[in-house]
């Protein structure tokens, strides 16, 4: 299946840090994939050069664009720079997807279309019948498994992947939110946005997919990101059931 660009035109947002070893095989999947989306590249001021090949990428294709950052300001800020293009670019859907190779973009059209067949959130989901890891150790499965199932439990959430971090989401809900209320700079903003939609009545789906070990670089996971999710999960959490009225985005 190939993305139908009258069905709404969709902005593939990939952060980048240190992405130089994969992502220029990353796009040209991606553009083969979903040949009727753009690519947004948000760059972090990669030390590696990565900024310099997503230049690159971008003179090759005008349907590559860079958005290039002073410093390293984390994944969420980033997905909400994206997200401010995709809107004022009238974009209908967002795609937040790894540059590491970690998401196949042979899978974004089934992403795609189950937006277009009325999702406000799609998530590509590892932990749903047909959803698959590949290249994890137990250890790292353990911990996502009980790092979902916290989120789950403390927030009440129907979800079952609520981590993921390959998703589409249509703009319109995106434009609901109020994007100066998201706290999390880390990997906690994927729990945080799909919750606050969650809790608004978009509708969610959550397609299988297969995640893929990276092959070049270093994880950009750390504890202090694994705190900073867990303190604001916990602390979400406890409003739910005590201060409903203090919820981000209530």
């Amino acid at each position: 299946m190939q993305d139908d660009p009258q069905q709404g035109r969709a902005l593939v947002i990939l952060p980048t840090y240190d992405e130089r070893k994969t992502l220029a095989e990353v796009v040209e999947r991606l553009r083969r994939s979903a040949p009727g989306a753009d690519v947004l590249i948000v760059d972090d001021a990669s030390p590696d050069g990565t900024g310099e090949v997503a230049e690159e990428l971008a003179a090759a294709d005008p349907r590559v664009s860079v958005l290039h950052r002073p410093a390293k300001l984390g994944l969420g800020t980033a997905y909400l720079a994206g997200f401010e293009r995709a809107i004022a670019g009238d974009y209908r859907w967002a795609v937040e997807m790894d540059a590491d190779g970690s998401h196949l973009p042979e899978e974004l059209p089934r992403l795609l279309a189950a937006a277009r067949a009325g999702a406000g959130l799609v998530l590509g989901a590892r932990w749903v019948p047909g959803g698959r890891i590949v290249g994890w150790p137990w250890h790292r499965r353990a911990i996502s498994r009980a790092g979902t199932g916290v989120a789950r439990l403390a927030l009440r959430s129907g979800l079952r992947d609520i981590t993921s971090g390959f998703r589409v989401l249509d703009t319109r809900w995106i434009a609901r939110l109020d994007l100066e209320q998201i706290v999390a700079e880390g990997y906690g903003f994927q729990i945080e946005t799909a919750w606050a939609l969650e809790r608004r009545g978009a509708r969610i789906a959550e397609v299988p997919i297969t995640f893929v070990e990276r092959r070049a670089g270093r994880s950009k996971m750390s504890v202090g990101i694994v705190v900073e999710a867990l303190r604001l999960v916990l602390l979400w959490g406890w409003r739910l059931r005590f201060a409903p009225g203090r919820l981000p985005d209530a």
